[in-house]
């Protein structure tokens, strides 16, 4: 069960003291306080772990400070859509609204390589109008010999480049712990002129201690992606460790399946996941094409199978894509074979907008169709 208290609860007011009190009595019942800080207000969230079949709602939501009372499902307690949940499935971040109503691109640089190559890219970005971006400094690859990225040597320039072209937020895997710390020292040093969304990259997806740890910093929104060869509820799960360590500001990407049934791309795209992850939870979902199909082919249209998994994901209500982009994708340290061009960003950008406007108009017509019905 979850207790959403009063807008901007005092934890020193009596009234806070006695409802905690209250809860302390409950038998066999675990309480456990997270701050929810949206742009404009605060809001506690108290989850009751245990046998709360025995708790009556009305009771629960007569508790001072207490405005709703949710009993949630089995799974996915604080991520997941329950009955009478009205909390928001959205949050706010670096002035950005990140939510299952939206749509952000995320385009650049799989691997942070030469300041050079950082500096092209995000000026591409700011000249376009968008103000996020992907940029990998930690890489988790499958040799040991491999490129395993410039770590925190890269970061402060990284983030001062960010700043100079305005660039509100950047997606940064972590594979430790430590990379969070290393990510905050950086900002901090450059006056915090960008702001992080935290990655968790396919093969910690089920790595739990580094989610419990990724999940009890709030300052950062984080992205999980599917583990490439676990099912969709293992993968969702993943997510809610996040969220049951505190950290609700959680996107869930997509990003194929390892399987060779979806030769020749790189992994199986798994995009129709879109509409089924936003009716189970409340998590905004993100897309990856690059690591979906892994190439630069294209149909004899002309068109890139990049676009094409993309537009099939946007017009199903995809509300982010994290893309890799690269000023020489021949140069990139890391996969440069799936990687576009600087030059092709326009056009991919004039594609996501076709597809948007075919999902609204999907979404009007379905919102027509209902009224009449």
């Amino acid at each position: 069960m979850i207790l959403i208290l009063d807008e901007n609860t005092d934890a020193h007011s009596d009234e806070y003291r006695q409802l905690m009190e209250r809860l302390s009595l409950l038998e066999n019942i675990e309480s456990r306080v997270h701050q929810i800080q949206g742009s404009e207000r605060a809001v506690r969230e108290i989850y009751l772990i245990g046998d709360t079949k025995v708790l009556q709602i009305d009771d629960m939501r007569a508790l001072p400070c207490v405005a709703q009372a949710i009993r949630v499902s089995e799974e996915y307690r604080v991520l997941g859509r329950h009955k009478h949940d009205s909390r928001p499935a959205h949050f706010d971040y670096q002035g950005l609204r990140f939510g299952q109503d939206t749509l952000h691109v995320f385009a650049g640089l799989c691997a942070v390589d030469t300041r050079e190559h950082v500096e092209e890219m995000m000026r591409a970005l700011k000249d376009n109008g968008q103000q996020c971006t992907r940029m990998g400094a930690y890489k988790p690859r499958t040799s040991p010999y491999a490129f395993q990225g410039h770590g925190k040597e890269c970061l402060p320039w990284v983030f001062e480049l960010a700043g100079k072209y305005d660039i509100k937020v950047v997606a940064m895997e972590v594979t430790h712990e430590s990379h969070a710390e290393e990510i905050r020292g950086a900002l901090e040093l450059t006056g915090n002129p960008t702001g992080i969304i935290l990655q968790i990259g396919t093969r910690n997806t089920q790595n739990f201690e580094l989610l419990k740890a990724v999940g009890r910093q709030t300052d950062y929104p984080v992205l999980i992606k599917r583990g490439f060869g676990i099912t969709l509820d293992e993968s969702l799960n993943a997510a809610e460790y996040l969220a049951s360590e505190g950290n609700s500001k959680v996107v869930f990407a997509l990003r194929g399946m390892k399987t060779n049934l979806g030769d020749p791309h790189r992994n199986f795209v798994d995009f129709a996941h879109v509409p089924v992850v936003k009716r189970l939870t409340r998590m905004p979902v993100c897309v990856d094409p690059s690591h979906s199909v892994g190439s630069r082919s294209s149909s004899p249209d002309g068109i890139f199978d990049a676009f094409h998994v993309t537009a099939q994901a946007i017009i199903a209500g995809a509300n982010m894509v994290l893309v890799d982009f690269h000023p020489n994708p021949a140069k990139a340290l890391v996969d440069g074979p799936q990687a576009l061009k600087i030059d092709e960003l326009p056009y991919f950008l004039e594609d996501v907008a076709i597809a948007r406007e075919a999902y609204l108009k999907r979404a009007e017509a379905s919102a027509s169709f209902r009224d009449r019905h």
